[in-house]
């Protein structure tokens, strides 16, 4: 299984609208993804895709069962949307740090062993998850904390969108220590399956910036506020935004969608994951179909 984090310090360089095109893109090809979100604001992957409708209800969801206390069974949480199952945010992951650590202090007490960071895992390991999808996404907040580290060691793998700019320069600096920060916090190897520059106006200073970016780097994504304002806007993918949504087609767009589809395949590579009906890149009219 192919699992990655999409995690940038910076905010608002499209982490999560990155991480929810890749998961259609991979949908796209006939694999089934599993898209965990993680970030407890409203602007997050659950809003994008219209599945945040229960965030405020007294249901069952993800923290309950990171902490024991499930109302029902994992995949009752599920929503699918355009090949994508999603585990929507709830208003409960802004209290996360202290359901962790209450139910920490309650298993310790008992002799239990409690891991704070390691219960995403433990949910989905006994979802049987690892086996049932062929991609695992995880798109938590940038600020370090239980939400995060719990997406790093569910994942192990860091899919890093950077900003090609003064501030995403910085962030580039520290990407190696940033890396071994997180290995030595969660005792875990953690990899970076790839950097996506997101923003690209092909000035000098950013040409610099892209230069000094040490991990593999698939594709360069140019300027394309119009069209992830749109996605917001329309609460959807950017391929199901220009294929129904858009009167005309632009070029430039088509393009930053067959963007997707590669940065895609070069990820599922690198797990030796094989795309069962991959489309040609950037075709909107290609059918999702799960093998």
């Amino acid at each position: 299984m192919l699992a990655y984090s999409t995690y940038s310090e910076a905010g608002g360089v499209g982490k999560t609208t990155t991480a929810a095109n890749l998961a259609v893109a991979h949908a796209r090809a006939g694999l089934k993804p599993l898209v965990v979100p993680l970030d407890p604001q409203d602007g997050n992957l659950s809003r994008l895709f219209g599945v945040d409708d229960h965030r405020t209800d007294s249901v069952d969801n993800l923290v309950r069962h990171m902490i024991r206390r499930p109302k029902g069974g994992f995949d009752d949480l599920i929503r699918t949307v355009e090949g994508v199952d999603i585990v929507p945010e709830h208003n409960m992951l802004s209290d996360l740090p202290e359901y962790l650590q209450r139910e920490k202090e309650q298993s310790e007490a008992m002799g239990e062993a409690f891991g704070t960071h390691a219960q995403l895992l433990r949910v989905l390991r006994e979802a049987g998850v690892p086996d049932r999808y062929d991609v695992l996404i995880c798109d938590p907040p940038a600020t370090e904390g239980p939400h995060l580290y719990n997406a790093i060691h569910a994942t192990r793998s860091l899919v890093i969108p950077v900003e090609p700019t003064a501030k995403g320069r910085a962030a580039v600096h520290g990407l190696e220590a940033l890396v071994s920060g997180f290995e030595e916090q969660l005792d875990i190897e953690v990899g970076v399956l790839a950097a996506v520059p997101i923003g690209f106006k092909n000035t000098r200073d950013q040409r610099t910036v892209l230069d000094e970016i040490e991990y593999s780097t698939p594709e360069i994504i140019g300027e394309r506020a119009s069209l992830m304002e749109g996605c917001w806007m329309q609460q959807c993918s950017a391929f199901r935004y220009v294929q129904e949504f858009r009167t005309q087609r632009r070029e430039y767009e088509l393009e930053t969608l067959a963007q997707f589809d590669r940065i895609a395949r070069h990820l599922e590579q690198t797990v030796g994951l094989d795309a069962p009906t991959a489309p040609r890149p950037g075709d909107v009219d290609h059918e999702v179909t799960v093998a």
